[in-house]
């Protein structure tokens, strides 16, 4: 009975030791994280690109490998059953999947770079449906592939980009600014005509009132002219006054006065 538990026991001892020794040795497979545009608005009859990218720990490799898949959302379509390859590139070559997009799946991305994006044209409304996105590099094989909602539209249906929108909103406030500008000129330029007006109406009324006091002095002038002899310009006048004393030799002959009047014109 001993000799029996211990070849048990040896043989529990090997298989943990083989155990440990594959764990160590052997390095457990990584993830690989997929990234994709959640849902792709394209027009009818146009190229549109479903843009794909993956992050690993891993160099890529020549061994990197990608698949497109495409599942249609329309229940009468053949592929609305399960996904189906359209596209799949291995060791730098690409292999098209089924015929209906052989001729419309081009790859535009770049492994190395570890972009997977891939170019669809034209685009068909049977197009309609969701597309997958799979990359492996090993060891980095384990991931979920990414997913995209592909919408096929006519022109008029197309929604308007942020793009558009933020263009449209800093037009429209330049335009404002412009007005508010215009509208700012405007104003200034009339209060500033006022304000000339206003001056010379001042100006006007201070020269109309100038004179007054000029007026006033003529008047005085008047005044005192007309207080001299008026009439034409007389020459010297001789006054004498007589002494009616009685006396014979009493007559006192008195010094000439000579008044003068100077008008002028």
């Amino acid at each position: 009975m001993e000799p029996k538990r211990s070849n048990i026991t040896c043989k529990r001892v090997l298989l943990t030791g083989f155990t440990l020794c594959v764990v160590l040795v052997t390095k457990p497979a990584s993830a690989i994280d997929i990234y994709a545009d959640p849902e792709v608005i394209i027009q009818n009859g146009t190229a549109g690109i479903l843009r794909c990218t993956f992050k690993s720990n891993e160099v890529v490799s020549s061994s990197a490998s990608m698949t497109w898949s495409f599942q249609s959302n329309q229940p009468d379509n053949q592929f609305s059953k399960a996904p189906y390859t359209i596209f799949y590139f291995s060791h730098g070559k690409g292999f098209p999947g089924i015929p209906e997009f052989k001729e419309r799946v081009q790859f535009i991305g770049d492994i190395n770079k570890r972009d997977a994006s891939i170019q669809l044209s034209p685009v068909q409304f049977s197009d309609n449906g969701t597309f997958f996105c799979d990359v492996k590099n090993p060891p980095d094989v384990q991931g979920t592939p990414a997913r995209i909602e592909l919408r096929v539209v006519l022109k008029e249906s197309l929604p308007a980009s942020n793009t558009t929108i933020i263009v449209g909103t800093v037009c429209g406030a330049l335009v404002l600014l412009v007005l508010i500008a215009i509208a700012a000129c405007v104003v200034m330029r009339m209060l500033h005509s006022r304000h000339d007006y206003e001056g010379c109406t001042s100006l006007e009324s201070v020269s109309s009132q100038a004179p007054k006091p000029r007026k006033k002095v003529e008047s005085s002038l008047d005044g005192s002219r007309s207080t001299s002899p008026s009439g034409p310009l007389q020459g010297p006048v001789i006054y004498a006054q007589l002494d009616h004393s009685g006396s014979k030799n009493s007559f006192h002959k008195m010094e000439p006065v000579v008044y003068a009047d100077i008008r002028k014109n």
